[in-house]
């Protein structure tokens, strides 16, 4: 039985190729025409293989919709967490998740400092979107014309000296972020607090969400803060593997090393 779902399941990335007739099929799997027959009658019968009018195979409609179903019912929140409180305990300061909708970038999972000083940051509440680490990793992403059109409908409020001043500004930092893969907020929102984040990525390599660590400079200043750089990274690429399902879950300690 595991060697016919292993001849089935084989299938599947030889049509991702494109169509391909019966005998191709036996070829590839090394099997006879009738075996592979059998194979491909079972897949479209569930949908997941569709024969053309030609007599080749092509992949079908409904493994695009089981595809789409289970993207949509992952819970990135979820997966994130253990990585973000393994972070979060080696580093001691406070950790972000955050994701894009409908126009704004909003916190969807904090884990807190262990330091007496608190940030006042809320889970659903839109974040700082200008000056922001997880806002500018977000938006860097996004394709050229459609990251300009953002920038231009955006308000640059001055939260501090440091603050991102206008469209074309933030437009050459996201163009920095986009290249380095990492972004930071040293005092953009606040003088006294420091950011450094990183992109997670789903499957087809688009950031589908920002981490950050933050601290406030009574802990630990900006220098300091930025070693944790390769930290932050290790973790957001281990969440991004989880997510995408394009290696093996690792315990996040382990993972984070």
């Amino acid at each position: 039985m595991s060697q016919t779902v292993d001849r089935a399941l084989s299938i599947l990335p030889l049509l991702a190729q494109g169509p391909a007739d019966l005998g191709q099929v036996a070829e590839r799997l090394g099997v006879h025409k009738s075996t592979a027959l059998r194979l491909l009658r079972t897949l479209h019968e569930h949908g997941l293989v569709y024969r053309q009018q030609d007599q080749r195979y092509r992949l079908g409609a409904r493994l695009f919709a089981l595809a789409q179903e289970a993207v949509e019912n992952l819970d990135l929140r979820e997966i994130a967490h253990p990585h973000l409180v393994a972070l979060n305990e080696q580093c001691g300061h406070t950790v972000h998740l955050a994701v894009r909708e409908e126009g704004d970038v909003l916190y969807i999972d904090k884990v807190e400092s262990r330091y007496p000083v608190r940030m006042y940051s809320r889970i659903g509440r839109p974040v700082a979107i200008t000056v922001a680490a997880v806002a500018k990793l977000l938006l860097a992403d996004l394709p050229e014309a459609e990251r300009r059109a953002v920038a231009e409908r955006l308000d640059y409020p001055a939260y501090t000296p440091r603050s991102t001043t206008d469209a074309a500004a933030f437009l050459r930092e996201l163009a920095t972020v986009r290249e380095q893969g990492w972004a930071t907020d040293l005092g953009g929102h606040e003088e006294s607090i420091n950011c450094v984040g990183a992109p997670i990525r789903g499957a087809d390599g688009r950031v589908v969400a920002a981490m950050s660590v933050s601290a406030p400079n009574v802990v630990v200043g900006a220098e300091e803060l930025l070693t944790l750089l390769p930290l932050v990274r290790r973790t957001a690429d281990a969440i991004s593997r989880e997510y995408s399902g394009t290696a093996p879950h690792l315990h996040p300690d382990k993972e984070a090393r």
